[in-house]
């Protein structure tokens, strides 16, 4: 299997979870307490996201914006 990488976007909720998204795979997120956990968790439910529905869509980044409401 040829090695992909994936943007992973990673926040902190109240509780101290870590929770990750990976916005190229609908649906792929995982939480965790610590950054060594996510990092394998994520690393897991890509693999498991990819078995589901393999993605040929490549995302290029662009950034992170607050928007105020």
């Amino acid at each position: 299997m040829m090695s992909r990488e994936f943007k992973v976007i990673i926040e902190q909720d109240e509780a101290g979870w870590l929770v990750a998204d990976v916005p190229e795979l609908q649906g792929c997120h995982t939480q965790a307490k610590t950054m060594d956990a996510l990092i394998e968790r994520v690393k897991e439910v890509i693999l498991l996201c990819l078995e589901d529905a393999p993605v040929d869509v490549k995302t290029d980044f662009v950034g992170i914006q607050i928007v105020r409401v």
